[in-house]
């Protein structure tokens, strides 16, 4: 029973397995409990970052999928940091947008788009482990949201933005702290620490314990998969080795811009330079520059 404890994490999973129409139940869990409704896979859609090679094991894990409701779904698992993230991701809903309405087509045809990150990196300040955007016209004097009426099919359909506007899920799994106790709470420890507890009923994860196990995978792809671990793992590393070190060097640079913005203000008070060495211990030259 030990070995059934551990297993394969979302982001293996989803570049090895969750691709193939028998295991489409784990990712259709996963996206049932964080939309809040029944989520049925068509098909898994190709994606550019579908590479299977060694240079892409640092960057992001990608599914692109269609839903029963004829929406396309995008689930994105970032490892590491990413200057220009949302940007991406904003790029990525666009293009999705433009790839599945063809040229001629009338604009009824466009495809609901839902963006979900699950982000192992920090992204920036926030509270919350989970953010949600999505489009809303409210009044700008009454507060009131805009519904939006057209003429389909010889009746009249009130529609509101959300129905039509791409939608945006931010998964901050490093900023899970919490006991899980909701089935979306058990989805975000999964994705945090890999462990799915016995008696889970949440959608997907069942399926997960029986389909992503370990040491059900053969010796060649557990090394594969351990070294993919051990990659990510050095990888932050170096990253935050870095942080640190650009972090050290922004105090120091941020101290001598303070000394000479003090050296700049004495010297047009008329301070004699000498006073102004002793006070800042700038070079009589970085005085003089000033």
């Amino acid at each position: 029973m030990e070995q059934q404890d551990k297993y394969i994490r979302f982001d293996w999973a989803v570049k090895r397995l969750l691709r193939q129409k028998a295991n489409f139940g784990v990712l259709e869990g996963f996206l049932t409990v964080l939309l809040g409704e029944n989520v049925k896979i068509i098909e898994i859609l190709e994606s550019e970052s579908n590479q299977q090679t060694i240079d892409d094991k640092f960057n992001r894990v990608d599914i692109k999928a269609r839903n029963s409701k004829d929406e396309i779904i995008i689930v994105e698992i970032q490892n590491t940091r990413e200057l220009y993230y949302l940007e991406r991701i904003l790029y990525g809903v666009a293009k999705a947008i433009t790839e599945h309405i063809s040229l001629g087509e009338r604009y009824y045809a466009v495809k609901k788009i839902y963006s979900i990150s699950i982000l192992y990196f920090d992204i920036g300040k926030g509270e919350d482990y989970l953010y949600h955007g999505q489009n809303h016209f409210i009044g700008v004097h009454t507060g009131d949201r805009l519904e939006v009426t057209t003429k389909e099919k010889d009746a009249i359909v009130h529609k509101i933005p959300a129905e039509i506007f791409p939608e945006y899920f931010l998964i901050r799994v490093n900023e899970f702290d919490k006991v899980a106790v909701t089935p979306l709470e058990e989805w975000i420890e999964y994705l945090k620490t890999g462990c799915i507890r016995p008696d889970t009923t949440a959608p997907g994860l069942e399926e997960a314990r029986r389909k992503l196990i370990y040491y059900n995978m053969s010796k060649e792809e557990r090394h594969a998969y351990d070294e993919h671990l051990s990659a990510i793992m050095i990888q932050n590393d170096v990253l935050d080795g870095a942080k640190l070190e650009g972090r050290m060097e922004g105090r120091m640079e941020g101290r001598m811009e303070g000394r000479l913005e003090i050296a700049s203000n004495l010297k047009s008070q008329g301070v004699d330079i000498t006073a102004i060495q002793k006070a800042t211990g700038l070079s009589l030259e970085e005085i003089q520059k000033l």
